[in-house]
């Protein structure tokens, strides 16, 4: 008897140690996912004032780090909890991956384009990339709660 109390413990503490994992990675990319945000913002801020593009290469590059990363951050049984995320992230692993490589994708031209000094270019491709993280949002985030 006492055996199987230890043992229950043993897995007690193991499944809340999976929870408190699931709910650190969630907080990891809710945070990353965030500062995506406000570099989407910094480079519409340039972008809307027309300004040198050149400087946004280092924000791009960031950007580019955290998406070749980002499907790591949704390791199985981090579904619930605090995130927005839907089960069509487990269930079309293969589609949620090829979105995040679509981003990619989309953050080297941009990057191409915020290098070469373009603002007409750097403007379509900040476009592009809004557009593809817009494709990934619907399928695969939940609304805001």
């Amino acid at each position: 008897m006492k055996a199987w109390l230890i043992v229950g413990a043993a897995l007690a503490a193991i499944g809340t140690a999976g929870t408190a994992v699931a709910q650190d990675v969630i907080a990891q990319r809710r945070d990353g996912l965030r500062g995506m945000g406000r570099h989407m913002e910094a480079i519409k801020a340039v972008t809307d004032a027309r300004g040198d593009t050149r400087p946004l290469v280092a924000r791009i590059d960031e950007m580019i780090t955290f998406y070749r990363g980002m499907p790591a951050l949704f390791p199985a049984g981090s579904g619930t909890g605090d995130t927005r995320a839907l089960a069509a992230i487990w269930s079309d692993r293969a589609g949620f991956e090829q979105a995040n490589a679509n981003m990619v994708t989309q953050l080297g031209a941009l990057r191409t384009a915020a290098a070469a000094g373009d603002v007409a270019a750097t403007t379509a491709a900040f476009g592009q990339a809004g557009a593809t993280c817009g494709a990934c949002h619907r399928p695969y985030r939940g609304p805001a709660r």
